[in-house]
């Protein structure tokens, strides 16, 4: 059943849960044992975890000896080849004393748009979970050209959450809400709730305006959760650092109220 509030994140059977590349690659890598713990004492009460994770790219860079993040892309899909390889080796290191298995999954915007690869993901997903392991989802960045990639593991997670009828999105981001301006500036406030079916037109999320384009941050976040809120998913968006907490149902960060009932799309 749908978490309709934070607190039945607590209780809920089955959770995704999606972090970013600045919070667990690089001099960040430190929180992927953090981030880890929180997700096995989930999955200890029982709930099926799948995690999104970025970060293929950012990880395989350093061991490419490049100086800086590739812009052409071969070199992006070489760096991702890499970086998944070890991202995924160190998320099951962490998982080792948990006695917990992790397994891969790599999707593309065709498998989750076509009626046959969608179904193949879902009976995939489905048997890793009902086996008790704990699905990584990342985009395959090593066949995803610009212009079939999802943009943002945002909304990847959010796509994956619909697909496997998860009962709550939680998305972790660097702040430990949305606010309604940019969190530096001293006329900002976190925003606690957000209602189903709100108007957010012209509302400021971070830096950027809820109806312009974006690429990343507070945007692609909105965007999600407002995509899986419509499909009777409830999102928390908060800090990578407050995960533990965030899935034991305390009070933190922005909670997107699903749509339930006959005004849910699907």
């Amino acid at each position: 059943m749908s978490a309709r509030t934070r607190a039945e994140l607590a209780s809920a059977e089955r959770i995704v849960v999606k972090v970013g590349s600045s919070s667990i690659s690089g001099e960040s890598s430190w929180r992927i044992p953090l981030i880890v713990h929180a997700l096995a004492g989930a999955h200890a009460r029982g709930c099926e975890i799948v995690l999104v994770s970025s970060g293929a790219i950012a990880t395989g860079i350093p061991f490419l000896d490049l100086e800086a993040r590739p812009t052409d892309l071969a070199t992006q899909q070489a760096a991702a080849a890499v970086g998944q390889n070890i991202l995924v080796y160190r998320y099951q290191e962490a998982l080792r004393p948990f006695q917990v298995v992790a397994g891969q999954v790599l999707l593309t915007t065709g498998d989750l748009e076509n009626a046959l690869p969608r179904s193949n993901a879902r009976r995939a997903m489905e048997r890793l979970l009902g086996l008790r392991i704990l699905p990584i989802v990342n985009e395959n960045d090593t066949v995803a050209t610009q212009e079939i990639r999802f943009g943002d593991n945002d909304r990847l997670a959010a796509l994956v959450a619909q697909l496997i009828d998860a009962d709550a999105l939680v998305l972790l981001s660097d702040v430990e809400a949305l606010y309604t301006k940019p969190p530096t500036d001293p006329d900002a406030t976190p925003i606690d709730l957000i209602a189903a079916n709100a108007d957010l037109d012209g509302l400021e999320f971070g830096a950027t305006v809820v109806n312009s384009v974006g690429t990343g941050g507070a945007a692609t976040k909105v965007s999600a959760a407002r995509l899986a809120a419509a499909s009777g998913i409830g999102v928390l968006v908060t800090s990578a650092d407050l995960v533990d907490r965030a899935l034991k149902g305390e009070e933190l960060g922005t909670w997107f109220e699903p749509v339930l009932g006959d005004s849910a799309e699907g």
